[in-house]
């Protein structure tokens, strides 16, 4: 199977390639917390650079989620020491975000390194990323069929490995294809991936069917929380329920559609308290409800069904303000 890669795509490829040179140390790194995506599309790139004589290394902000580990090649993961090297890197791509602070404690490293800082993303937002060449298409259903893209459009060989991580980045951006975003194109790069040998059984056995008993659990507290009204829905984190169960914030992946899932909600919200005091909310969406734009009040973004912000303040304050705004919106939707 063939696809056909947009030229402003083919662009941005042939710009971002010229970072990759032989034994150049390229950083790969991604937002905090990082998801499915982010992580598939960092894999996905590293096998890529690799294959053409670079030293790619995925430094996150964040450590990996355990669920995400099987993905990772040997000696690829350096995030315990992502400071210092940015600091020794001769360029930087930053996946699955535009904006440098997503990148939480890494922000101020990538914008102090004075090195190009490439991008790979689908989300709308304009950027605050340092200079350098970016392949950015908020139409594309997620990040990883872009770095499909960027290899396709190279004509760079795409190894299994990351065939594999790419369809988890899909797989989980389109919340196993039924989200929206869920475009013919996208399932067009996902059966190339199949064609490729990607065992999908394999791969939603490793994501979706090994959660451990912790995260089943706070699951079940989160939903205690819930609040329904008039076309709006939410759930709240609990204070010390991930430490209560040894969780992670990636176990709450996947609990905001819950919410969303209630017949005649069309706005849903999930709330929960960052380590460092901030409030962090997660918004999904039916119908014409665009969350990105109701995100972007609070200093946030996305896709218009699925985006997210974090606020100074109480956790009441916080609910209180986003509460305030998502009834506005939902009265006057357009």
């Amino acid at each position: 199977m063939t696809l056909t890669v947009p030229p402003d795509r083919v662009a941005a490829a042939r710009e971002i390639a010229k970072l990759v040179k032989q034994e150049a140390r390229i950083v790969l790194t991604t937002h905090v917390n990082a998801d499915g995506d982010g992580l598939g599309s960092e894999v996905g790139m590293w096998h890529l650079l690799a294959a053409r004589g670079a030293r790619p290394l995925i430094a996150n902000p964040t450590p990996i989620p355990e669920r995400f580990d099987f993905l990772i090649p040997g000696g690829a993961d350096v995030s315990d020491r992502a400071v210092k090297e940015i600091g020794r890197a001769d360029a930087v791509i930053v996946l699955d975000i535009a904006d440098l602070s997503r990148l939480g404690d890494l922000g101020q490293a990538v914008r102090a390194a004075k090195i190009p800082v490439g991008c790979v993303d689908h989300h709308v937002s304009p950027g605050t990323l340092p200079e350098g060449p970016r392949l950015v298409a908020p139409e594309a259903a997620a990040t990883a069929e872009l770095i499909f893209d960027f290899a396709t459009a190279l004509g760079w060989e795409l190894p299994a490995d990351a065939a594999r991580a790419l369809y988890v980045g899909l797989l989980t951006d389109t919340g196993a294809f039924r989200f929206s975003n869920t475009s013919a194109r996208a399932l067009r790069v996902a059966g190339d991936l199949l064609e490729r040998g990607v065992d999908p059984e394999t791969i939603y056995e490793q994501v979706y069917a090994s959660a451990p008993e912790g995260r089943i659990r706070l699951t079940a507290e989160v939903l205690q929380t819930l609040v329904v009204e008039d076309g709006l829905a939410w759930v709240t984190v609990p204070p010390g329920s991930l430490e209560r169960y040894d969780a992670s914030p990636d176990d709450l992946d996947g609990i905001v559609e819950f919410p969303r899932s209630i017949a005649g909600v069309r706005l849903a919200l999930l709330f929960r308290e960052l380590a460092n005091g901030r409030i962090k909310v997660s918004f999904r969406s039916m119908g014409a409800v665009d969350v990105a734009r109701l995100a972007g009040q609070f200093g946030g973004g996305g896709h218009k069904k699925a985006a997210g912000a974090s606020l100074d303040g109480t956790l009441a304050e916080a609910e209180a303000r986003v509460l305030a705004a998502a009834r506005a919106l939902l009265k006057n939707p357009s």
